[in-house]
């Protein structure tokens, strides 16, 4: 069987969760077509994701671009017994949503059903918004079965109808966090199709932690501590309020704030650090590719993430970068929003402070700075914790199983970790 793993890009900087999944099912032999909503926009590409030898096919972005390609498409899926079962569809979600989302995605499903290689036998979808869309309306127009890996954004933006619709009709699908699997299955006319499998991290692509780190306090002006983040300059990452607590640091305390990753935020937050006056501590980086990312990791005494939840509903799901600092062994700071209190025992495995509080947060990152001895126990228990509970093989080999054994329905454990965020 061949399945085709339906994403938003490919290749794709903020999605190693992706690329790291479809490796791996390769590597366990599965045949995988790639089919991409969108051409790539990243200027880097990560060493994972050039492993991959699935080949890949572009939808038309935009319909209007390839008019002649739309137009065959839709004489060849029209004459399909699945056409009026799709069509209906499209219609009714068409009403509650008229949008020209909606109607891009159900050309490019157009698109896809006539042009699906024969050999394929399932769809799976990586997302429940648009990416999900097209692989239901695709499925409706070729009779295939579609299943789907839902996340984070698509979970808590996406409107209850949509979600009910894509959970009434797929085969099965996973989600990689508690608090998501609970409103799928809330939303599911059938919860026990909807598991929750962990994405976690492949460590063979991770080198051991660092020996031992450099027990700065922020006491010296040339050897500050160097304080990381890496993810999009986005609502929900919260890193707004990360410069509001820098700012309310001592003056006497040194220290110097790294950030990876690009975003529509980027320009924002460069002007709110200089208007705080932090320009001269931060080093923007922009988007980088694992390698680079992994030796920051190393570099750095403390990693910061203050998730919250985005006014429109946006939340993480238990970021992967949080994951990849503790499997560097490097202490971690972020807040109880979204999923990360599965991941990170406050106190124990790393520090967590309420959402939306800067004075909470620079409260924790003074305490921290000033105490090297307790960064150092909070890294060695994460580092420990991420390796023992929280490895991708055993997920990877759960999905294997479900799409070579004929899919049938089999009890998923919970594994390790989702969404990685490299800035893209």
């Amino acid at each position: 069987m061949t399945v085709a793993v339906i994403v938003k890009g490919w290749p794709r900087l903020s999605e190693t969760f992706i690329a790291q999944e479809i490796l791996g099912l390769e590597r366990r032999g599965l045949r995988q077509l790639i089919v991409s909503l969108r051409q790539p926009t990243d200027k880097a590409v990560h060493e994972l994701n050039r492993r991959v030898t699935a080949p890949v096919t572009y939808l038309p972005e935009y319909l209007r671009d390839a008019p002649a390609r739309v137009l065959r498409a839709l004489a060849a899926v029209r004459r399909r017994p699945g056409w009026p079962a799709a069509r209906a569809a499209w219609l009714a979600d068409l009403r509650r949503d008229p949008s020209r989302n909606r109607v891009r995605r159900f050309g490019q499903a157009c698109v896809l059903a006539a042009e699906l290689p024969a050999d394929v036998t399932w769809l799976h979808t990586h997302f429940l918004h648009t990416p999900a869309s097209v692989a239901r309306y695709a499925a409706l127009l070729t009779g295939l079965p579609w299943s789907f890996s839902a996340h984070a954004k698509d979970i808590w933006t996406s409107p209850d109808w949509d979600l009910r619709d894509k959970l009434a009709e797929a085969r099965w699908g996973v989600t990689c966090t508690a608090l998501g699997l609970a409103r799928l299955r809330a939303l599911a006319p059938e919860p026990e199709r909807v598991d929750l499998l962990y994405h976690g991290l492949d460590f063979s692509r991770f080198p051991a932690p660092p020996d031992a780190r450099p027990a700065r306090d922020g006491c010296d002006p040339a050897d500050p501590v160097r304080l990381l983040s890496v993810g999009r300059a986005v609502e929900k990452k919260g890193f707004d309020l990360l410069l509001d607590a820098l700012a309310r640091l001592p003056a006497g305390l040194h220290w110097r704030w790294t950030h990876i990753g690009g975003g529509d935020r980027l320009a924002a937050l460069k002007a709110q650090a200089a208007a705080l006056g932090l320009e001269g501590r931060i080093d923007w980086q922009g988007a980088k590719a694992q390698d680079a990312v992994i030796a920051q990791y190393r570099r750095a005494d403390l990693f910061v993430l203050p998730c919250r939840t985005a006014r429109d509903g946006d939340r993480d799901g238990l970021p992967n970068v949080l994951m990849e600092a503790q499997s560097q062994g490097l202490a971690c700071l972020s807040t109880r929003a979204a999923a990360v209190a599965e991941l990170i025992e406050d106190g124990v495995t790393g520090t967590l402070v309420d959402p939306e509080d800067p004075a909470a947060l620079g409260g924790a990152l003074e305490s921290l700075i000033r105490d090297p001895a307790r960064r150092a126990a909070l890294a060695a228990a994460g580092a420990a914790r991420v390796r023992r509970d929280f490895g991708s093989d055993s997920g990877i080999d759960r999905l294997h199983d479900r799409f070579t054994t004929g899919n049938r329905r089999s009890s998923f454990m919970p594994f390790g970790g989702c969404c990685a965020l490299h800035g893209g």
